[in-house]
Order: C-alpha cells, then sequence, then structure tokens
C-alpha cells in the first residue's frame, strides 16, 4: 500500500513539473552562448507561439538536439512574459526538459544585442562555432533539416 501510495505521489508531481522557462535579456543570452565556446557548438534559436513556422520547425529542432552530442540548443521564446505557462504547456508537449528562456526585454535592445543583421523576423536561427564560439550560420524563416544539418556539421568542425 506504502509502495503504490509514494509511486502515485511521483507521478503526480513529474506530472505537473514545469519546464524551467528563465526570463532573459540579449546580453544574458550572449553569455549563455559564450559560456559553451570550446566545448560544444551552439544553436540558437528564437521563436514564439504565435508563429506558425517557429512551431513547425520546432520538434525538428528538439529532435536534432537528441541526436547531436557536441550541440547545444537554446532556445528563446520571444512570446510575452504574459503567456509564460503558455511556453511552458508547448515546451513539455514537445518534450523539452532543459531551460529555455524567454525575452525579458524591448524588441529593439534584444534584436540588435542578438545579432546586427537580424530584422526581428521570426523564426530566427544562428549557429555557433564549436571551438572559436564565432557565427557560422544564420538566418530568419523556417528552413530545412538540410540546412540545419550542414550548418551543425560546419560548426561542430571548426
Amino acid at each position: 500500500m506504502i509502495r503504490i501510495i509514494v509511486l502515485s505521489a511521483f507521478i503526480l508531481t513529474q506530472s505537473c513539473s514545469q519546464v524551467k522557462l528563465i526570463p532573459s535579456t540579449s546580453e544574458q543570452i550572449m553569455s549563455k552562448i559564450k559560456s559553451f565556446s570550446s566545448q560544444k557548438a551552439v544553436l540558437l534559436n528564437i521563436w514564439a507561439l504565435w508563429c506558425v513556422p517557429c512551431v513547425e520547425e520546432f520538434p525538428m529542432i528538439v529532435d536534432l538536439d537528441d541526436e547531436y552530442d557536441e550541440l547545444e540548443i537554446i532556445f528563446v521564446s520571444a512570446d510575452f512574459h504574459e503567456q509564460k505557462s503558455e511556453v511552458q504547456k508547448f515546451l513539455k508537449k514537445q518534450g523539452l526538459d532543459s531551460i529555455s528562456f524567454i525575452k525579458n526585454e524591448k524588441d529593439d535592445p534584444f534584436i540588435s544585442g542578438i545579432h546586427p543583421e537580424w530584422t526581428g523576423s521570426l523564426p530566427f536561427t544562428v549557429v555557433y562555432s564549436k571551438n572559436s564560439g564565432i557565427i557560422v550560420d544564420s538566418w530568419e524563416g523556417k528552413h530545412s533539416e538540410s540546412r540545419f544539418r550542414d550548418a551543425i556539421d560546419i560548426a561542430i568542425k571548426s
């Protein structure tokens, strides 16, 4: 009987646990990216719930994260902070159990702080080299899995 109660409590707490979603500025996100320099390539993906192409490509990116050991994927939601619970539900539904971020800065300083050539269009993806931490590729909009794989392979090797 005690085993059943303990097991039930464990299952209940696991199903109620929320994905960790940290409000962050562009400066904090860039600092996080730099922390992986010389350790892993980094793929930064900025997305939003209201962005259909973002939501469409999200599962593919999660699958890539599971496949590459030398890759760190950083997701940043551009949704409003008031939507935090909806974003957490989406991330949990996608099977994401790592830390993710939600934009906590006005649009203009956030956009220019992430990448000087980014127009603010979503989704936005940037891939950073494993060894040097420099940008090897970046793009706006939804792209094919092969585009992601090509950029990741270059980032891991450079």
